[in-house]
């Protein structure tokens, strides 16, 4: 099951069997060679460590939903460096049907500001040092991007 993609205060209806995909951003913040990790605060996927990262909201940019989301969760600003991958976050119920599906757009970006701190949808943030990743449960596709966000800023950081 994903552990990035949008949320809210209740199962929303509309993101509950969708009719069609939702759109979500997720965003691999570094700060020299630690990464910011949030623990989500609500429903689907409460109590799980992820990138910070939520659904785009209608008129605005994937780029600028990446970076308002990491502001909500965490207070901190980034410089978006560019696109990771496209990930689909499907969850089935046990009859098969399509429960949750998110497409979520993933990003690597840097630091530019802020002190993390849980806000908006996190119960938690952190930074974590890239060496200790591999201790965080996470979802196999988390730890995929990361590692490719790492790759891709390389030399920036």
């Amino acid at each position: 099951m994903p552990t990035h993609d949008a949320r809210s205060d209740e199962l929303d209806s509309d993101r509950l069997y969708p009719d069609r995909p939702i759109v979500g951003v997720g965003v691999v913040v570094f700060r020299g060679d630690e990464v910011l990790l949030i623990k989500r605060a609500k429903p689907p996927v409460s109590d799980n460590w992820s990138i910070p990262g939520g659904a785009q909201e209608i008129g605005e940019t994937v780029r600028e939903a990446a970076r308002r989301e990491v502001a909500e969760e965490t207070g901190i600003e980034v410089d978006i460096v560019g696109l990771i991958d496209v990930v689909d976050g499907i969850t089935r119920d046990d009859g098969g049907r399509t429960k949750f599906h998110y497409t979520l757009v993933d990003f690597a970006a840097l630091w530019r500001s802020g002190e993390a701190r849980a806000a908006s949808d996190a119960a938690a943030a952190r930074w974590t040092g890239l060496d200790e990743i591999a201790g965080i449960p996470l979802w196999d596709e988390t730890r995929r991007i990361i590692a490719r966000a790492a790759e891709m800023t390389d030399g920036r950081r």
